[in-house]
């Protein structure tokens, strides 16, 4: 091992990229789970301060709430450039162990440092634990001096970031107990928590934060992972003197953020969740426990990814079987056997839920929506906001398959097309699809205009529209 006395010193701040980057004022959001939920939390607290803000997402990019298009890494710094151009000064960016393990904290200046967790995931990237870590500790050992670092004290990793995080950052600590005991003192923490279909309520514990924010926070996002996500946000707010009433009104204002825990129909409850690894497949159940109470069962559709972290498969099942009914079925397979993923995800079901094996995924989420009853969810994890699988061979637009299926699918269970349709908020009637040609080209009508794609030869397949709204509702 190198001596650490000849190591380079670490450059912090890191320079701006140009003089037009220089005014840029950058809050960078790293963790395994709610990095995305957090970063739209922190933009909405900015937005309600008064400040356009740019913001980039595993969902998209977006200068304006609810807007995404598709971001490419190779078009950062124009889209970046375009922002400061239109007078934008803050910006929320999702940051991503891969990215940070690249060097990315060491070529763009991060301004503030907001942590969410840290559970087991992309290790097949990483080779160990140790260098995940590692990764994410980038964004923060290059903060400046008095920026802030915004740690969540119940995560254990938090503990080991503060001790590499130069002394003369700010931290601010957020927890929530469900998590575990904290490992410092927090700034802001969650005494109790109240959830239902309309959101989550918070009650704030006793401290100098918490009064000024007026003991309470309300977010629309449903579950104590949102809960955890709308602390970070406050401790940003805060950290940027922003007045308590806007930090407020800015949580409460985010109303949905595509593909996680999303409500898409009301009896039986139905949610789409990106959650795909044992920690978000864990919180998830616990969300729907939350809404249900003692009164209905947790019905969990779920599978793993091929070409990724093996080791998290029995992991995902076992925290899968902690749902009354857990239906393991595929996910993006990619190159690997949809079969022998399966299999791996299986045998770790070791709980007390009723486990169904299930390798087509539509089938899976049939079968999960017919097993429901009024007053059961059913969640279906892993795909979130996304609108393509991944497979080794001409892909299935499994975004339209959710439609057909869902609809056809409620219809069974009691509900009419035209009520179907209206638990999806924002979506047209499902006799809107006229027909689909599976030939070369694949042609979907939604009702007067007709769009089309071209699908020459065996490639990942992905829509620039659906039936939800412009950048796509969450997939199946």
């Amino acid at each position: 091992m190198a001596d650490s006395s000849t190591a380079p010193p670490i450059t912090r701040p890191v320079a701006a990229v140009g003089p037009w980057a220089d005014p840029l004022f950058t809050v960078g959001i790293t963790g395994t789970n709610g990095k995305t939920s957090t970063t739209l939390l922190i933009a909405e607290v900015l937005r309600a301060a008064g400040d356009p803000v740019a913001v980039e997402t595993t969902i998209g990019a977006s200068r304006e709430p609810g807007s995404f298009s598709p971001r490419s890494e190779s078009r950062f710094y124009d889209r970046m450039r375009d922002s400061a151009a239109r007078g934008i000064r803050k910006l929320a960016i999702e940051v991503t162990s891969e990215a940070l393990a690249a060097g990315w904290a060491k070529r763009w200046r991060f301004d503030m440092g907001v942590f969410t967790n840290l559970t087991q995931d992309h290790l097949d990237a990483h080779g160990s634990f140790e260098h995940y870590l590692a990764s994410k500790a980038q964004l923060f050992v290059h903060l400046g001096p008095q920026r802030h670092a915004i740690l969540n004290a119940a995560d254990p990793a938090s503990s080991l970031l503060h001790h590499v995080i130069p002394k003369d950052v700010q931290r601010l600590w957020y927890a929530s107990p469900r998590r575990g005991p904290a490992v410092s003192t927090p700034d802001l923490s969650i005494a109790t928590l109240a959830t239902s279909l309309d959101g989550t309520h918070i009650t704030l514990a006793p401290s100098p934060l918490s009064e000024m924010l007026g003991g309470t926070l309300h977010t629309a996002l449903i579950g104590g992972v949102f809960a955890e996500n709308s602390l970070a946000a406050a401790c940003v707010g805060l950290a940027l003197h922003i007045e308590p009433k806007r930090i407020r009104e800015g949580i409460a204002k985010l109303r949905r953020v595509p593909g996680r825990f999303e409500v898409i129909a009301r009896e039986p409850v139905v949610i789409v969740d990106y959650a795909h690894t044992p920690d978000g497949i864990t919180a998830a159940v616990a969300a729907a426990r939350d809404i249900l109470g003692s009164s209905g069962r947790v019905i969990v559709v779920v599978g793993a990814g091929g070409d990724r972290d093996r080791s998290k498969r029995p992991l995902m099942g076992r925290a899968a079987s902690e749902a009354d009914v857990a239906v393991l079925t595929t996910d993006n397979p990619r190159t690997e056997s949809p079969a022998t993923i399966l299999g791996e995800v299986a045998a770790g079901a070791s709980g007390p839920g009723r486990v169904i094996a299930e390798l087509n995924r539509r089938s899976a989420i049939r079968l999960a929506l017919h097993e429901a009853r009024p007053g059961d969810a059913v969640l279906v994890l892993g795909k979130g906001h996304e609108q393509a699988r991944r497979l080794r061979f001409p892909n299935i637009r499994h975004w339209l398959a959710r439609h057909c299926e869902l609809a056809r699918d409620l219809r069974a269970i009691g509900q009419g097309e035209d009520d179907a349709a209206g638990q999806l908020p924002g979506h047209r009637s499902f006799a809107a699809i006229e027909r689909i040609d599976h030939g070369p080209r694949h042609r979907l009508a939604l009702g007067p205009a007709r769009r089309t794609w071209a699908t020459p030869g065996p490639r990942f397949l992905s829509t620039t529209d659906d039936l939800h709204d412009r950048h796509g509702a969450a997939a199946l």
